[in-house]
């Protein structure tokens, strides 16, 4: 019986098996109590020999369905771990592109060497400018990283000698495209340099059981008005209809109805 019992706790079950079982083995002990027959054995020994059996034989197959348990929860752990680095990984991506364009929202900082009452974390106005000491107002949209440090750098050059300029895009808020419907995780996404409708559909996590991904769209404003494209997930996977997957521009909404 000690056997059994040290089997029981070695395998950690939960307390709702671990009460079953012992009922069991205090059964089976309330059965061996007994007074000794005349030939010297206890009535009740046989009687304890079929539960334990019982027991003995529970033994292996508890034990690896706790185990699967506990590796679904591993799972799922990994896996919401995965969802928050690839996050970071996109916004890494794109505000260490040096072909990224800077557009109104988005958070520039800007840093110049030996210079701190210079250096700046600053957001882009809806105008497209940034507010700097002794230079004021500097246009930063339409330009890229590169591109703004070097004007920076030049128009610096009146109030010190040889200024070193360095502009990060330290938030990415104007170059978004937006995912809805029946996805996993709606809503707007970094655009990265060349991402197509494919790849933006990836950022949202996957398609819900309900979703119809025969009959995406894409909608797009074009000339003032509103262009829609029509997106087969299947046929575009398999490559039958290529064409669908075009590269997608900042404000594009894919719709997976």
């Amino acid at each position: 019986m000690k056997a059994a019992i040290d089997a029981l706790e070695k395998a950690k079950w939960d307390s709702r098996d671990a009460t079953q079982i012992f009922a069991i083995t205090c059964k089976a002990q309330v059965h061996e109590i007994g007074p000794l027959s005349r030939r010297g054995r206890r009535p009740g020994v046989r009687k304890w020999v079929g539960p334990l059996m019982v027991l003995l034989a529970l033994l292996p197959s508890v034990a690896p369905a706790q185990q699967n348990s506990s590796k679904s929860g591993t799972s799922s752990k990994e896996l919401m771990a995965l969802n928050g680095n690839s996050s970071k990984e996109v916004q890494n991506r794109v505000t260490g592109d040096p072909s990224y364009v800077i557009g109104p929202t988005d958070v520039l900082d800007i840093s110049v060497w030996k210079e701190p009452e210079v250096s700046r974390t600053v957001p882009v106005r809806p105008d497209g400018r940034i507010s700097l000491p002794l230079l004021s107002d500097v246009q930063a949209a339409g330009l890229t990283p590169t591109q703004l440090a070097a004007h920076i750098t030049e128009s610096l050059k009146k109030f010190m000698p040889g200024p070193q300029v360095t502009v990060i895009v330290a938030t990415i808020n104007s170059q978004r495209i937006y995912i809805l419907g029946e996805v996993t995780r709606a809503g707007a996404y970094p655009l990265l340099p060349g991402m197509t409708v494919l790849q933006g559909l990836s950022s949202a996590g996957g398609f819900t059981q309900y979703a119809n991904i025969k009959n995406i769209y894409l909608l797009r404003q074009e000339n003032g008005q509103q262009a829609k494209y029509a997106f087969n997930y299947k046929d575009v996977t398999t490559g039958k209809k290529p064409e669908q997957n075009v590269v997608l521009k900042a404000g594009d909404t894919i719709i997976v109805p």
